[in-house]
C-alpha cells in the first residue's frame, strides 16, 4: 500500500497515473469527499473498483471528467438541461446523469445505457484527470459505511485493494454531490448533496417530489436523498456516486 502526500510530493500524481494505466485502483481526494478511481475504460479495473467497495454491478460507478468537452465525447448527446446545469455548476459538487454515448468501448455496470457524469471542483482531482483521462470514481468508502474525508478514513476501509493513496488533507466540503437525472423530461434529483435542489429550478424544470409543492420548492429536499434507489435503472444505480449527504453508499456518488 503506497501513500503519497499529494500536496508536497511533486511525483504523486504521476505515480497515480501510471497506476491507473497499469489497471490498479487509487484514492483520491476531491472537492466533496475523498474518491476510489479506476480507468474507466478498464473493465477488469471497474470490477475491482465495485469489490473493493463491496457493491455489485447493479450499483455503476459514476465518472470524473477534467474538462467540459470530455462529457461532450462521454455522452450520446446532452440535453439543454445538461449544458445549463454545466454551465452553472461545473467546476462543483454536481453529478449529471446522461444517455452515454453507445459506441464507447467500457462497461461500468449495469447503466441501462446511462452515465453519471461530474467535473469536480479540485486542483489536485482536474490535474490527476488532466494525466488520466476519464476516470470511473466512487466514493472511498465500502458498502453502507460513511465515506472517507480523510486518507487514514479511506486506509482503514480499503486497506490493500488500493494500490496507491493520494494524501490532500481533509477532503473538501465532506458533503457529496448532488445528482440530477437529465435523461427524463422534467429533471430528477436523485440524490440531495452539496448544491441546495432550491438552486437548480432556476435553470431547469424538476420533477415534484411527494410532499413538495410550487409555492415551496424546496420542501422536497429531504425527500430527495430517499430517491437514491429508484435510480437502479440508471448509472447512478450507484447514485454515489459521484455519488456524494455521504452518511452512507445510498446517499455516496458513487460519485464523490
Amino acid at each position: 500500500m503506497d501513500i503519497r502526500d499529494c500536496t508536497t510530493d511533486s511525483g504523486a500524481l504521476d505515480a497515480a497515473s501510471v497506476a491507473v494505466s497499469n489497471g490498479k485502483l487509487i484514492v483520491l481526494p476531491t472537492d466533496t469527499v475523498y474518491g476510489i478511481g479506476a480507468d474507466a475504460f478498464n473493465p477488469a479495473a471497474v470490477s475491482n473498483l465495485l469489490d473493493a467497495k463491496g457493491r455489485g454491478r447493479q450499483m455503476p460507478p459514476p465518472v470524473l471528467v477534467g474538462t467540459k468537452e470530455t462529457a461532450e465525447a462521454l455522452a450520446e448527446s446532452l440535453p439543454q438541461a445538461a449544458r445549463d446545469l454545466i454551465a452553472e455548476f461545473w467546476p462543483g459538487a454536481l453529478t449529471i446523469i446522461v444517455k452515454a454515448q453507445p459506441s464507447l468501448a467500457w462497461d461500468l455496470g449495469e447503466t441501462a445505457g446511462t452515465v453519471a457524469l461530474r467535473m469536480p471542483d479540485s486542483e489536485t482531482a482536474l490535474a490527476l484527470l488532466q494525466r488520466t483521462g476519464p476516470l470511473a470514481v466512487s466514493s472511498a468508502n465500502i458498502h453502507a459505511q460513511p465515506a472517507a474525508t480523510t486518507i487514514d478514513e479511506a486506509t482503514e476501509m480499503l486497506g490493500q485493494s488500493v494500490a496507491l493513496y493520494l494524501d490532500g488533507g481533509k477532503a473538501g466540503g465532506g458533503v457529496a454531490s448532488t445528482i440530477v437525472d437529465v435523461t427524463t423530461e422534467p429533471a430528477r434529483i436523485l440524490r440531495q448533496g452539496a448544491i441546495e435542489r432550491e438552486k437548480i429550478p432556476a435553470l431547469v424544470e424538476l420533477e415534484e417530489l411527494p410532499g413538495s409543492t410550487t409555492d415551496e420548492p424546496g420542501s422536497a429536499s429531504d425527500a430527495a436523498s430517499g430517491v437514491t434507489e429508484e435510480a437502479g435503472s440508471t448509472a447512478s444505480a450507484s447514485a454515489e456516486g459521484i455519488s456524494e449527504t455521504a452518511d452512507t453508499d445510498a446517499q455516496d456518488p458513487t460519485t464523490p
